[in-house]
């Protein structure tokens, strides 16, 4: 039976070797994850805290959805070795010492949700100071938010190897995503418009699909460098579709690499 970790001090009794931070609401995409960490190492640890600094919009915090005995089944049929889900407390006990997101965490992403990387950030790195962890698990849906946590870990030179897990999507294409509960019938229709427009394989023409689906608004699309995060050139070698908008007020994002098949 999977073990429920509630306080940081119930945690440094205890070594575990791959870490999956989570928010909780888990899905099959974070199954993957985890199944992903359970080959990389025998004991592993999914968090589940909805970090509050990441959160600009008051709204969306209160609306993000909080099922633990839900998840606890899930990651222990991923097979997750324990489950911390810590009180704000234990993860911020005093004076919060933030971690600056920098210019990439201003850009895409970042412009529309001022203050959420160096949110982010900031809990990924008191998490992996309670956790110690050798490999942590990040999914590449969350394409911006990778690079800079890789970015955090290199600059502060912390010994823990991140790992890439690719993106699950549902049947029909869509991206998985907690927040993918909150589409009725009609926005999940017109969700698909997103990964229908990936499949093209320049800016233009992407443009010219999302634009035939009215229930979609556009906040960015762009093709960057996977290295740099700075729009592609012609010498960048891996290059990547990344997108993001709102369908009935919820916001959604995915990505692709170039060239890649659906």
């Amino acid at each position: 039976m999977i073990e429920l970790i509630k306080s940081a001090d119930d945690l440094a009794r205890q070594k575990f070797d791959v870490f999956v931070p989570t928010m909780g609401a888990l899905h099959a995409g974070h199954q993957s994850l985890i199944k992903l960490a359970k080959e990389k190492g025998d004991r592993v640890l999914v968090s589940i805290f909805v970090n509050p600094l990441q959160f600009e919009n008051k709204d969306d915090l209160a609306k993000y959805p909080k099922t633990l005995d839900a998840d606890l089944k899930l990651a222990e049929a991923a097979g997750a070795t324990a489950v911390f889900a810590p009180s704000y407390e234990d993860v911020y006990p005093g004076e919060i010492t933030k971690i600056e997101a920098g210019a990439i965490g201003n850009l895409y992403e970042g412009a529309s949700r001022a203050g959420h990387f160096s949110g982010m950030l900031t809990v990924v790195k008191r998490l992996f100071d309670l956790v110690q962890p050798k490999i942590a698990i990040f999914g590449e849906k969350d394409f911006q938010q990778l690079f800079l946590i890789k970015q955090m870990v290199k600059e502060l030179k912390l010994p823990i190897e991140i790992i890439a897990a690719p993106i699950i999507r549902e049947s029909d294409g869509l991206a998985m995503s907690s927040r993918n509960v909150r589409l009725d019938e009609a926005g999940r229709k017109s969700s698909l418009i997103i990964s229908k427009s990936l499949n093209e394989n320049s800016i233009t023409v992407m443009q010219k699909v999302l634009a035939t689906e009215p229930g979609f608004t556009l906040d960015y699309l762009e093709i960057i460098d996977e290295d740099t995060f700075l729009p592609a050139t012609s010498d960048s070698k891996n290059k990547r579709a990344i997108i993001a908008g709102w369908v009935n007020g919820v916001r959604l994002l995915d990505n692709k690499r170039m060239g890649a098949t659906a």
